[in-house]
């Protein structure tokens, strides 16, 4: 049996930086969790070392790495390298969906690979504007780029919904969702509370910090 077959409903979650990592790490155990294998990670490698901290310390191992980083890349080169790599990987995979997160290279390179292949994208943080095509730069446009493509758009605000919704938008693609951050930061503080090892070596790294603050004091 081809492996298109065999992943015909798979699922495909494409990050390449730390924030998206962070962000996307809440919602890929929680898909994993309603899809089990048939949810796969993707990372692209925009910011190696960095992202593949962030996986390890959520339990996150990528299913596929495309390895684009080389040295003094430009932005055309970054993109070029997502969209050939991502090119081969939907392929060969074949995914119901494909989901980016927010205004990185990645994400908008990942989204045009998709449509390309006529995979439907969701997009994680989507709606968020700042008016200025320039500013930031190149986020702005990777995020709106990103959004014109995507089938499915989960804005963390009404407010950013609002903009997805004067963007002409349907409604009823749109489902706010909350900032995905928080998700990360609460899994991590539960976590610290269960890891003495974890937190040990934290506190060890990060000597200057006040190791007595936590977020449910911040909170109440």
């Amino acid at each position: 049996m081809s492996s298109q077959a065999v992943n015909r409903g798979s699922i495909l979650v494409v990050m390449g930086t730390r924030p998206e990592a962070i962000k996307m790490a809440p919602v890929v155990i929680a898909l994993r969790q309603q899809f089990g294998s048939d949810l796969k990670v993707c990372s692209t490698g925009q910011h190696r070392t960095m992202l593949e901290e962030v996986l390890r310390n959520f339990g996150i191992t990528a299913d596929y790495d495309l390895n684009i980083m080389r040295p003094a890349q430009t932005l055309t080169d970054v993109t070029a390298a997502v969209l050939s790599g991502m090119h081969d990987l939907l392929t060969e995979l074949r995914p119901r969906w494909v989901i980016v997160q927010g205004d990185t290279t990645t994400s908008m390179a990942a989204a045009l690979a998709a449509f390309y292949q006529r995979i439907p994208v969701a997009h994680v943080e989507a709606g968020l504007r700042t008016g200025d095509m320039m500013n930031p730069w190149p986020e702005e446009l990777n995020r709106r780029l990103t959004g014109v493509i995507a089938t499915r758009h989960y804005p963390p605000t009404t407010r950013a919904r609002d903009n997805l919704l004067r963007d002409g938008v349907d409604p009823s693609a749109i489902l706010v969702t909350g900032n995905t951050v928080i998700d990360a930061l609460v899994y991590m503080v539960e976590r610290l509370d269960r890891d003495a090892a974890l937190r040990e070596a934290l506190d060890q790294r990060f000597l200057g910090l006040d190791h007595a603050y936590r977020l449910d004091a911040h909170t109440h």
